[in-house]
């Protein structure tokens, strides 16, 4: 009777593995919202991607890196929901720093951790792909939390 239903549990899960496969392998774009900057994202399997942000908010530079699993919504083709994590280093120079913590006549730089969930549709026959996320983060600094951090993405995907 184990046997059975491991086996069956086994076939369940192969069968969930094939549904969910990745609607594209790479996209390279842009991403606005809080911030604004460049967006790579690279499927490492059917489920799980890494992505790249590179953007700037309140003055600085913000280097970005999360890991995701994607799940799709079987309903709508080429609709997947999101879910990561990952970590953040930004720096801000003196001259352009606009920041709402901290003293904006000094330079200065913060390392954070990030959580990321979203939905993310790669159009059928076209080669774009479209992201809605909340990406909050926490940084190690004068920052702290930064819980407003959404953003829209559009991608060349291929």
């Amino acid at each position: 009777m184990k046997k059975s239903l491991f086996l069956l549990m086994s076939l369940a899960l192969m069968a969930f593995a094939q549904e969910t496969k990745a609607q594209y392998n790479t996209g390279i774009g842009i991403r606005t919202g809080t911030g604004n900057g460049l967006t790579v994202k690279q499927f490492i399997n059917e489920t799980m991607a890494v992505e790249g942000l590179l953007y700037t908010r309140w003055g600085g530079l913000i280097v970005t890196g999360l890991f995701e699993v994607h799940n799709n919504i079987r309903e709508v083709r080429g609709l997947d929901w999101y879910f990561g994590g990952g970590a953040h280093y930004g720096t801000w120079n003196a001259e352009n720093r606009n920041t709402p913590w901290g003293d904006n006549r000094t330079s200065s730089s913060e390392f954070g951790l990030d959580a990321i969930i979203g939905l993310d549709y790669k159009f059928y026959n076209a080669p774009i792909n479209v992201s809605l996320d909340w990406k909050p983060a926490y940084s190690f600094g004068e920052s702290g939390l930064w819980e407003d951090e959404i953003g829209i993405s559009v991608r060349f995907a291929f």
